[in-house]
């Protein structure tokens, strides 16, 4: 019968809009130990949400007594390539984000699943990026993917730019086996990486990575990894782009996934004359409204300080004088590194 019931489950979820679901023995995650040596090291930064749930993680049945399988599944959020306007500077918005929330779009479809499970006698917990768990390990488990080099799951039809979920239950489910390491020799993900946190290959410095520095962190951006961001505002994709995996990437079947103006075509001065009540609007149905407008200027105040020229200025003027004294102070910065190359150009003319 439980065999009956996977397939029945795994047909349901391919029904509600999943690209893969696999079960996992609900166990330890095999690398607890070092994700505590991780946390121990500070490699988590100001993630202290990380630390508090550090036991949880480390044990499944902390967050579901009595559970017995974990139901994993995948979700690919890829949208192709698109030009970007090229008649002002405009910053890069990891994939994941060009259209509605994903933690939105995924409890919906996980709360379909939860009560038809509920039909067999089964309790569950559903995840989707927000719960106490090592949900990498779990999905390697399952065989959604192998761990890459740079700690994002892979795997051979979905590349990369895939969500992952989660439902603990106490349904017992046959296990899947799990897909083997197939990255080989390659280190692309790793020499891509623009700041250099990906130490070593599985090993990730959070306080060095671009997508914590932008959304994570939610004070002053350390002024010598500034220059490094680029003209990245929330996220980055290059560790992702940079897997030769992801040439069989498919575009996604997911609607609410699609690139929307505010996260491809606006230009990044224009993002500053956002109040706190367009920002809200703007970004309602995005996971950026996550940041804040305080963190999300700031991001493109440092974007503009790498990329924009002296037609940005005004904007940043006015952002020097914001009432959000994080915004303030990473504009200036942005106008101080804009003159810096406007001097130079001209010393080079002259």
């Amino acid at each position: 019968m439980s065999a009956e019931l996977k397939s029945k489950v795994v047909a349901f979820a391919r029904g509600v809009g999943f690209d893969s679901c696999r079960v996992a023995t609900c166990r330890p995650p095999p690398h607890a130990n070092e994700f505590r040596t991780w946390l121990e090291d500070g490699a988590h930064g100001e993630m202290h949400y990380m630390k508090r749930g550090a036991e949880k993680r480390s044990d499944p049945q902390r967050v579901l007594p009595g559970a017995k399988s974990i139901i994993v599944l995948a979700l690919n959020y890829w949208q192709g390539n698109f030009r970007r306007s090229q008649t002002a500077a405009t910053g890069r918005i990891a994939r994941y984000a060009w259209g509605d929330d994903y933690h939105d779009v995924i409890t919906a479809k996980l709360d379909k699943i939860d009560n038809y499970l509920r039909e067999f006698g089964g309790e569950q917990k559903c995840y989707v990026d927000t719960g106490p768990i090592l949900e990498r390990d779990h999905a390697a488990a399952a065989g959604i993917g192998w761990h890459g080099k740079s700690t994002m799951l892979v795997d051979p039809k979905l590349g990369t730019y895939f969500f992952l979920a989660e439902i603990f239950t106490t349904l017992e489910l046959p296990p899947d086996a799990p897909q083997g390491d197939r990255c080989g020799t390659c280190e692309r993900c790793i020499t891509a990486c623009p700041t250099g946190a990906i130490a070593a290959p599985h090993r990730l410095d959070a306080r060095r990575c671009i997508s914590y520095l932008t959304i994570e962190l939610k004070t002053s951006i350390p002024a010598e990894l500034r220059p490094l961001i680029g003209d990245r505002i929330f996220g980055c994709d290059d560790c992702l782009d940079a897997c030769p995996w992801n040439r069989f990437a498919q575009v996604s079947r997911e609607s609410a996934f699609a690139a929307q103006r505010s996260t491809i075509g606006v230009a990044l001065r224009d993002y500053l004359d956002l109040n706190d009540e367009q920002f809200r609007e703007m970004f309602r149905y995005s996971p950026i409204k996550r940041i804040k407008r305080r963190g999300f200027l700031r991001n493109v105040c440092v974007a503009l300080g790498n990329v924009g020229d002296e037609s940005d200025l005004p904007a940043l003027g006015r952002a020097g004088d914001d009432v959000e004294p994080l915004i303030a102070e990473h504009a200036q910065w942005a106008i101080n590194r804009i003159r810096e190359r406007c001097a130079s150009k001209v010393a080079v003319i002259c």
